[in-house]
Formats: C-alpha cells, structure tokens, sequence
C-alpha cells in the first residue's frame, strides 16, 4: 500500500511541477529540473517494487499525462493570461521641454552601464554614455543631444 502511495504521489507531484514549470516559471529552472527528478524517481520506483511489466506501464502512463499537459497548456488560452497586450508607445524624455545644451555640465545620480540618469540643475533626465561606465555622483558633461536622447561624456578631473 505504502508502495503505491510513494509512487503516485512522486508522479503526481512531478507533473504538477512540470505543469507550473510550463505556466508559471517558463525556461529551464529548478522547478522543472526538480518535477523531472520527481517523475524518474517515481517511475524508477515503480520498476523496483513492482517489476518491469508494472514499471513500463508506468513510464507510459507518465509520458502520455505529460504530453497531454503540454499539449493542453498549449492549445489552451491560459497562456493568454500571462501575455502582455499593450505596447509601449512612449519614448525617452518625452514627458518635459529638455531646455538643455551641449556643454552643459551636470552630475551622473546612477551608475551610467552606458544608460542611466544624471542631473542637470534640479532635472533629472535619461542619459546615455559613448559605451563608458561612470559611476554615481561623478561630474559628466553632455556632447549630443538628438531628438531628446542625451548623449555624455565624464567631465575631465583636474
């Protein structure tokens, strides 16, 4: 009884567990390593206590209920759920006049890996740098600006 019990319960456990893998969790993670493990250990079970006919029904049984999840998974619309249905339609900088100037010389408030943002008098704006990291708080100047992305450079220490 208690052979049964194990065995069922390390199957059901790991196609649950494959099943939020699919859902949930999608990619290669520990969730789906974990059901995989769950699933040959049950089948593995079932070859050990109750032989190779029983086994091999087993593993069957497992890889049907296993492809029918992700067949269901797939045709159904649950995946509709977790789908983003908008776009992003806005831009860098977009929401104020910039009214800055090239030369302008202002201060990086976060770590610029080359994007980031800085400021400039009390505006804080989206920059990007030419591929150099800058670190918070250093002096940076702007070089370019086009169409509201503003490109700078770190201002020389002297």
């Amino acid at each position: 009884m208690l052979d049964w019990l194990s065995v069922s319960l390390l199957i059901t456990i790991g196609l649950l567990l494959i099943m939020i893998e699919l859902i949930f969790v999608p990619g290669t993670t520990i969730v789906g390593i974990a059901g995989l493990a769950c699933l040959a250990a049950g089948v593995f079970l079932s070859f050990q206590f109750f032989g190779p006919n029983v086994g091999w029904v087993v593993m069957i049984v497992c890889s049907v209920s296993g492809f029918g999840i992700l067949v269901y998974g797939l045709r159904s619309k649950a995946w509709e759920k977790f789908s983003l249905k908008r776009a992003l339609d806005s831009k860098v900088n977009e929401e104020y006049p910039l009214n800055l100037e090239i030369g302008q010389v202002g201060q990086a408030i976060s770590a610029l890996r080359p994007m980031g943002n800085a400021e400039f008098g009390s505006k804080v704006v989206e920059v990007s740098s030419h591929g150099n990291y800058v670190k918070t708080g250093q002096k940076i100047q702007i070089v370019k600006i086009d169409n509201k992305k503003v490109f700078i450079e770190p201002c020389e220490t002297k």
